[in-house]
Parts: C-alpha cells; structure tokens; sequence
C-alpha cells in the first residue's frame, strides 16, 4: 500500500509540471503583445513623416499619435502582466530563476516567492491598463454638457483613490 501511495504523490507532484505549458504560451503571448504595441508606434512614426512633408495636418496627426501611442502603452502593460504572470507561475510551480535572485542590477518586480506576492503584482499592473484604458476613452469622448464632465470628474477621482490605496498598502507592507 505503500507503494502506490509513493507513486500516487509522485504523480501528483510531477503534475505541476503541466503549468509549464501556461509559462510558455503566457510569455509568447507577451511576445506577441510588444510585436502589436511595436506596430503600433511604428504606425505614428510613418504618419509623422506624412507631418514632416506637408500631406497631413497637425491636429489630424495630434489625435492619431495621441491614440495610438496609449493604445501601445494599454498593449506593452498587458504583455507585462502575461510576462509577471508567465514568470511567477514558472517560478511557484517548476523552479526558482536563479538569474532574478543573483541580478542586482534590476529591480525585483520579476520575483515571486507567494503566490499572494503575484497576485500584487498583478493586480498593480492591471490598476495600471485599465488607468490607461480609461485615459484612452477619455481622449475620444466628447465632453458637450456638465454632466459628462461630472463622469469624467469621478472617474478621476476614483483612479487617484486606487492609486493611493495601493501605494498605501504597499508602504504598510514595508513598514
């Protein structure tokens, strides 16, 4: 009996090992993020040579650089959550990364010992897509009456709320 029970454990041990393939497709799905954000950019820098040139106008050129440089921002945070999550997850299920725990040059965003520490992470990079998210609608809506100005109020003010909650939370972390 024993010995079923030992390959038993075994096998669920070893199971962990599946969350490899959430690792692999997580940090090529951020790959495929930066690539999409990177078109983006790219997009503005070929319309501002349009600019240079004359064949388009400024305020035309303004809005299209505005929008799209934010969406690459909203896109880039989102590949940082997938690279956060992809990483956390290799190193709570398969193995520590020996290269974050020796690097003292960079900062420790990317170490996760708790499963509770990338859930923080995560939940501060997501704060930040969806803080950029809203500043992206917000650009494009058009304000004609107080009460849309009212909306907009408030959602600012909901955002410097979070902003501060977390940065609260955090220096009663170090503290």
């Amino acid at each position: 009996m024993r010995i079923i029970e030992k390959v038993i454990e075994w096998i669920l041990w070893q199971s962990r090992l599946m969350i490899f393939l959430a690792v692999v497709f997580a940090i090529l799905s951020a790959l495929i993020l930066v690539i999409i954000g990177s078109i983006e950019v790219w997009s503005v820098l070929e319309k501002s040579a349009k600019l240079i040139t004359g064949v388009i106008d400024f305020e035309k050129f303004y809005k299209y650089a505005i929008k799209n440089i934010v969406t690459a921002v909203d896109i880039y945070l989102i590949a940082t959550v997938l690279l956060i999550f992809g990483i956390g997850l290799y190193e709570l299920f398969i193995s520590k990364i020996d290269y974050i725990e020796k690097d003292h040059k960079s900062s420790k965003i990317l170490e996760v010992h708790t499963l509770d520490q990338l859930k923080e992470k995560l939940a501060k990079v997501i704060l930040m897509v969806l803080i950029v998210t809203f500043f992206k609608y917000a650009i494009d809506f058009h304000y004609e009456d107080i009460k849309s100005l009212l909306v907009l109020s408030i959602g600012i003010l909901l955002i410097a709320l979070s902003i501060y909650m977390i940065h609260k939370s955090q220096t009663e972390n170090n503290h």
